[in-house]
């Protein structure tokens, strides 16, 4: 536990104090997380945790960005690294929502806490605007349909990752099978047979 003596520049505060409350939400659940709660597990004073978040609606906001955060990156990632195939674009994009679902368990209980919050769900469409431009960029190359087209599919098809995904939170299904699914749903709704590779 770092106490409230080190000195640290305000990023490097703020990025101990986002580790400490996902420790913090990944132990206990959301429910345990206030400002009082993370200043005490941080090792810091009320007022520097209060000067980094304002609220816990705040803190938990820049949980829910920064988890997103490591998200979209670990998806630009494994794009980077992805064959140039529609098939594998599918994969490579389903296995990065998913992996989200499982290796951010976080992700759901954060969302959770702020249903209802005006901030948080102009934060979420924003968020889902976002992804939903990522897919469309990764997979225009191996489609016939307009972008306008294409972005409207992605957003379906986002909608249908969602709802896989509640299975897979629910046991119903494995991360395997989800990603399976969630690729042949990509490649049937962009039409990537007709499309050039």
């Amino acid at each position: 536990m770092t106490t409230g003596s080190t000195r640290l520049s305000k990023q490097a505060r703020r990025e101990q104090l986002l580790d400490t409350a996902m420790t913090l939400v990944r132990a206990q659940g959301t429910d345990s997380l206030t400002l009082l709660s993370l200043a005490e597990a941080a090792g810091v004073s009320r007022p520097i945790v209060y000067d980094h978040f304002g609220t816990r609606p705040g803190l938990l906001i820049a949980l829910y960005r920064r988890l997103d955060e490591r998200h979209r990156a670990a998806s630009e990632e494994a794009l980077r690294d992805a064959p140039a195939v529609p098939g594998e674009i599918a994969r490579v994009l389903s296995a990065a929502y998913f992996a989200c679902a499982t290796d951010m368990p976080e992700w759901n209980a954060v969302s959770a806490a702020l249903k209802g919050d005006p901030e948080m769900e102009a934060i979420e469409r924003e968020l889902l605007d976002d992804y939903t431009d990522l897919m469309a960029g990764a997979l225009l190359p191996y489609t016939g349909l307009t972008p306008e087209a294409l972005r409207l599919r992605c957003a379906g098809l986002l909608g249908a990752a969602e709802a896989i995904a509640a299975e897979l939170n629910r046991g119903r299904v494995t991360a395997a099978d989800a990603v399976t699914a969630l690729t042949g749903l990509i490649v049937g709704g962009i039409g990537a047979g007709a499309a050039p590779s």
